[in-house]
């Protein structure tokens, strides 16, 4: 299945580490890897971790049902189940909320608002009705937390994550700049760090948290329990955006073909959510329970590639894109790789070509989103991993290069053999010289594929 999965458009595998065990997702990535040997193309592998999970404990013959205008009480410990007793087993809950402030329990089907507060417990009234039942989720929209995103569990599910080697790791539960640079303390440049952005006090410090990031996940299931729903849409596009600026690949995540866990074709809606995320100018776009543990997972990824080839192939598209583009920073390498993309625009050219040590030409080219597609050539199979997240972008494996000449040649030849361009065609490349060097974009060059 994995394979199928790949063949029909997978370019990086999630292991979501809320569930399963240690042992279950180093099978996954050592099956994952030997596919990655089998079809000879990077694979990126991504770790998402769990995070913190509020959740009320243990209430009474396991449910109850509270209804609009009812009082609740939240208690700290020794909590009866009772709806005067909830038990909500989180000291800095206590700590950080206030009065006229809200609890979503169960995603949002049960809503209250606190009154007042005690040492150890919150008083607060049911402003939206229904059932609260054992362990169920809490989200606070309105509190910032006193919390780090990674718990005892997460890090020791990160430290083997990055001893089987993952290419990516996403951070759940991110609230500040802070967040970002205690996990980077922990990860180094082990792996790319993914900022999942589910809570809005993330929003309130996106440009710093995607500075400090390598990539964001928009996640849209929390993010749309804890904003209100009509403002997701809008939240999105400037996430995607913000991200386009920063060169930094984005995926919307989050019950993108959710009716397919259970049915063999999307909903027109669910089609449409997809193709506004591809015409936004995302970098990816993510399935979770439908190929995770749905009935059609091979289905589903089938439908979602038709649905971006189909929204890529719109007349529309271009124009989309062209309208919701960004300006690039001010220097030469930037300059170049936005010079490039536009050149091979221009001649027509079949392919643009970044030879890249680190990542980062190949995203700066991707910023651009050019009409063609973007060969991302490195010597570094974990940048060469991590590069099949980019827009547009067809990672290759080769050995590195020390000639101007030897650059040109390998370009050529690379197209010929993944059958990107055929006798005659234009190319464009782009590289840093000296080469090997990190960041230093600086060279362009047209070539005729085939050609001496």
């Amino acid at each position: 299945m994995l394979k199928a999965l790949h063949l029909a458009g997978v370019d990086t595998f999630r292991m979501n580490f809320s569930h399963g065990t240690q042992e279950d997702h180093a099978k996954v990535h050592a099956a994952i890897r030997a596919l990655e040997t089998e079809v000879g193309r990077p694979i990126g592998i991504l770790q998402d971790l769990q995070g913190p999970k509020i959740r009320v404990g243990t209430i009474k013959d396991g449910k109850f049902t509270v209804k609009a205008g009812d009082k609740v009480r939240f208690v700290l410990s020794g909590a009866d189940g009772d709806p005067m007793s909830i038990p909500l087993p989180h000291p800095e809950i206590f700590a950080a909320i206030a009065p006229k402030q809200d609890l979503l329990i169960d995603d949002g089907r049960v809503r209250v608002r606190v009154t007042s507060l005690g040492a150890e417990s919150i008083d607060a009234e049911v402003i939206i009705g229904g059932t609260i039942s054992n362990r169920k989720g809490v989200n606070l929209p309105g509190t910032l937390l006193d919390l780090s995103p990674l718990t005892k569990k997460d890090r020791a599910d990160l430290e083997f994550g990055l001893s089987l080697g993952v290419d990516w790791v996403a951070l759940s539960f991110v609230q500040r700049p802070s967040d970002l640079i205690e996990a980077r303390g922990l990860i180094g440049d082990r792996a790319g760090i993914m900022s999942k952005i589910e809570k809005p006090q993330a929003l309130d410090h996106i440009d710093d948290i995607v500075r400090l990031s390598d990539s964001i996940m928009v996640a849209r299931g929390d993010l749309g329990v804890e904003i209100p729903p009509e403002d997701v849409p809008g939240r999105q596009k400037e996430l995607v955006r913000a991200c386009r600026l920063a060169a930094k690949p984005v995926i919307v995540a989050t019950q993108m073909l959710d009716s397919m866990v259970a049915a063999p074709a999307p909903t027109r809606a669910e089609a449409s959510d997809v193709a506004t995320a591809i015409y936004d100018g995302a970098d990816a776009v993510m399935l979770s329970a439908e190929s995770a543990s749905g009935q059609y997972p091979l289905e589903t990824v089938q439908m979602m590639d038709r649905i971006i080839r189909s929204t890529e192939h719109h007349k529309l598209y271009p124009s989309i894109l062209a309208a919701n583009s960004v300006d690039e920073e001010h220097s030469p390498p930037h300059a170049v790789a936005a010079a490039a993309a536009t050149l091979a625009e221009n001649i027509e050219a079949v392919a643009v070509v970044g030879f890249t040590s680190s990542g980062t030409t190949a995203a700066r080219i991707a910023r651009k989103r050019p009409p063609v597609p973007i060969v991302a050539i490195t010597p570094d199979p974990a940048v060469a991993r991590r590069c099949t997240l980019l827009w547009g972008a067809h990672s290759v494996l080769a050995n590195d290069v020390s000639s101007y000449e030897e650059m040109v040649a390998t370009a050529k030849a690379t197209l010929l053999r993944e059958d990107l361009a055929k006798e005659n065609d234009l190319a464009v490349i782009v590289a840093g010289i000296p080469f090997g060097k990190a960041g230093s974009t600086n060279n362009l060059r047209v070539a005729r594929v085939g050609r001496d």
